[in-house]
């Protein structure tokens, strides 16, 4: 009986060691993934300007598509928010399920996209201008682990 709540004792142990460390390396995925994201973006802007060039119909991009405030809804999925100009990315995530959610993309603003971390309170804002998808405060913490 005695081996047996030893047992159970180590156990206990190793398992609040383990949790923890689970949870953290499940918000760095998170993390990862939106960083993902932002290479995925600037990588279609990227050419889809350069069609625009070659075409000979060039116009700036304006927005990547998204309902403003709109929860649960495909963003970054048309260029300009016309589904004519091509989409950003093949599969568009969906923006955040609720005004709650973390770890989550939404449309705030015209050309404004934020980006809500998971596990805190903080965010990070993306503008598009001048064709190019860029941190709003690029010296913050929180648009260096995004941002490079």
């Amino acid at each position: 009986m005695i081996e047996l709540v030893f047992v159970i004792a180590v156990i206990g142990i190793l398992a609040a060691i383990a949790v923890p460390k689970f949870t953290a390396t499940r918000d760095d995925a998170t993390a990862v993934k939106a960083k993902t994201t932002v290479a995925s973006i600037r990588s279609a802007i990227s050419t889809e300007v350069q069609k625009r060039m070659m075409a000979g119909t060039y116009t700036p991009i304006a927005n990547l598509g998204g309902t403003t405030g709109g929860y649960d809804k495909a963003i970054f999925d048309y260029f300009d928010g016309n589904n004519q100009n091509g989409r950003v990315l093949e599969y568009p995530p969906h923006s955040c399920k609720s005004a709650s959610s973390k770890g989550c993309w939404m449309r705030t603003g015209v050309n404004t996209y934020r980006y809500y971390f998971s596990g805190s309170s903080a965010t990070v804002d993306f503008t598009v201008s001048n064709n190019r998808f860029d941190c709003v405060n690029p010296t913050s913490s929180q648009c260096a682990k995004l941002d490079r």
